[in-house]
Parts: structure tokens; C-alpha cells; sequence
């Protein structure tokens, strides 16, 4: 029997663990996982190693100009079984998580050209289907015919105190107020952009996670790929 072979699409809010779910159930189901984040990372890696962003200021037009130059691509790793993020054939995959891309990374991802070089690549890697990819525009600009649409959120304090906790555990010093404001200030900047801005599709289905687990979550989605799969 062929089993069928659809495009999962996960946006929602920051902090709310799209990419975790993602992950998740590109692994159940043997899908790939495209990290679109990644790709906004790591065109600004290379808009950083050809000093075209610094401080949050963008070379605009000069960084559009390089576009055609930037190649993107992920490679399985077999060893940590995931995929790496290359940049014109570099794995910078520990590079573009450090923290000077992302504190660039923001202004690089609201250029509307940068935006639509990144759709067209994402169109081109999903033409075999099969894929699961995480964002905030997947279902309403770069997968606008997605089998199976998520919009994923939570309540803003959720979210911070979920961020908070991680961050606590990992032995830094940080202020809930602060995350919590951030929080805030992300979703202001993500649903008020210009260019591709984060809002549900209409034919997304909501998963509020505020009051779920981890597993929750995961079986809660699984179920809803299995139907759309017609296990």
C-alpha cells in the first residue's frame, strides 16, 4: 500500500514550541524537517561575515544584491540524527545559534525580498512532499495548500514562564518581567510586519497548548496527521 505523502505546516507564536513538535513528528512519521528559522539565521550569517548587518542595521540593498549568492541546503547527520543548516556548502549549524546572528537575525527576516528568496527555496525543497516545517507565515504564504495546517499558541505569561525556566535551568540570571515584555513585543513585531506578518489560516487548526504537555501536544498532533493521512 502507498501511503500518502502530505505537507504539514506549524506556525504560531514565539516560545510556544513549534519547532519541538516539529521535530517530533517529522521524526514518527520519517518526514523532513525544515527549519525555517535556520535560514533566516543563516542568511545573516552571511550578511555578518560580509559586514552588511551590525547593530541591528541592515545594508539592505546590498544584501539583496548578495541574495543570488546565498545558498541554503540542510544535510542529514547521521551521528545526531538530525539535519545540519549549510551555507554554500559549510555546516554552520553551531554558528547561526550563536548570539551574534541572533541578535541581527530579526531585521535581516522582515526584508520582504529576503522573505520571498527564502519561500521560493522552501517551495523547491518541498516539491516531494513529505515534509513538516515550522514558522509564522508556512500555512498562509509559503504552504498555502498544505494537507494539514497548525496554527500553535499560548498565553503570553505561559510562554514566558516557560522561557524563564529554561533559562533559570540553565544557571542564568534573568528577570520574568523582562521575558514576559519580550514576549509581548515579539508578537507585536511579528503580527503588525509588512511583510508576511504571523496570523492563523483560515483553515488551520488551533492547538493551545497552555495547559498541556509535551506529550500531550505531540499525540494530540500525531492524531491529526494520522487523519489526515487516513490511517
Amino acid at each position: 500500500m502507498t501511503i500518502r505523502k502530505i505537507i504539514v505546516a506549524i506556525d504560531g507564536h514565539s516560545s510556544c514550541g513549534k519547532s519541538t513538535i516539529a521535530k517530533a513528528v517529522a521524526a514518527r512519521f520519517g518526514y523532513a524537517f525544515i527549519d525555517s528559522g535556520a535560514m533566516y539565521r543563516a542568511v545573516t550569517l552571511y550578511a555578518l561575515r560580509h559586514d552588511l548587518v551590525a547593530d541591528g542595521q541592515v545594508k539592505k540593498d546590498e544584501l539583496i544584491q548578495a541574495l543570488p549568492q546565498i545558498k541554503i541546503e540542510f544535510r542529514h547527520n547521521s551521528s545526531l540524527q538530525k539535519s545540519d543548516t549549510y551555507l554554500n556548502g559549510e555546516n554552520v549549524e553551531e554558528e547561526i545559534r550563536q548570539l551574534p546572528v541572533s541578535q541581527n537575525v530579526s531585521p535581516v527576516a522582515t526584508i520582504a525580498e529576503v522573505r520571498a528568496a527564502m519561500v521560493r527555496l522552501q517551495k523547491e525543497m518541498s516539491k516531494n512532499k513529505a515534509i513538516v516545517m515550522d514558522g509564522r507565515d508556512i500555512g498562509t504564504v509559503v504552504f498555502p495548500e498544505a494537507e494539514l495546517k497548525l496554527f500553535v499558541t499560548a498565553t503570553a505569561e505561559i510562554r514566558a514562564k516557560r522561557r524563564f525556566d529554561e533559562l533559570t535551568a540553565k544557571g542564568e540570571t534573568v528577570s520574568y518581567d523582562e521575558i514576559l515584555q519580550n514576549v509581548q513585543e515579539r508578537d507585536h513585531i511579528d503580527s503588525t510586519r509588512e511583510a508576511s506578518p504571523l496570523r492563523k489560516a483560515d483553515d488551520a487548526l488551533v492547538l493551545d497548548n497552555s495547559a498541556m504537555t509535551r506529550e500531550e501536544q505531540l499525540e494530540w498532533v500525531i492524531e491529526k496527521v494520522k487523519e489526515r493521512l487516513n490511517f
